[in-house]
């Protein structure tokens, strides 16, 4: 049986209750899991302080500690652990700009001529990511799945009910959308 239709079988008898197949899924998805979140950290910048494992388990924990989970697939599954990392990795960045904001002592003169400061980059992809999910959610669900779950565009067609021509179309749109976006930030 292929790893794709017992990933979805499992996560359909987790959602009914079966405490056996959390069991039976969790070395499955690990792994691929685990290819996600050093994707995500290959594209961060160099001393990042999580380490993929790290993220990992936090978005798992998360996944985990859901009361009634609804998978519908394993497309849907990654995607929310997809989206679970990138949120962890957001509030990881906010955190630590926040505390080197904090850390600097200006003087009241240069504040007041101080212009907004910028984030890292990854404040502003999920900000343009929050805004296109606000202008096109399908778009933005079709970005996550490409480049933060790793799914191919057949799987994101399957997941989002489309087809691959509109898959293709979507993304090309979707990242010259987020390119103007992220420079107007």
């Amino acid at each position: 049986m292929p790893a794709t239709h017992n990933v979805t079988q499992l996560l359909a008898l987790w959602a009914k209750g079966d405490a056996g197949a959390l069991r039976d899924l969790t070395p499955i998805v690990y792994k691929e899991l685990r290819l996600i979140a050093a994707s995500y950290l290959r594209k961060e910048r160099r001393g990042h302080t999580l380490q993929p494992t790290a993220l990992v388990n936090e978005a798992y924990l998360r996944l985990v500690d859901q009361k009634s989970p609804n998978w519908r697939d394993r497309a849907h599954f990654f995607g929310v652990a997809a989206r679970l990392m990138r949120q962890i990795l957001v509030d990881h960045a906010r955190c630590r700009w926040a505390a080197k904001r904090a850390a600097l002592t200006v003087p009241l003169n240069e504040a007041i001529s101080f212009q907004r400061q910028r984030g890292p980059d990854l404040l502003a992809l999920d900000l343009g990511l929050s805004a296109l999910e606000k202008f096109d959610a399908r778009k933005c669900k079709a970005v996550e799945l490409r480049y933060f779950a790793g799914l191919s565009i057949d799987e994101i067609g399957e997941a989002l009910d489309i087809s691959t021509v509109t898959v293709r179309r979507d993304l090309r749109m979707a990242e010259a959308w987020l390119h103007k976006e992220m420079q107007n930030e």
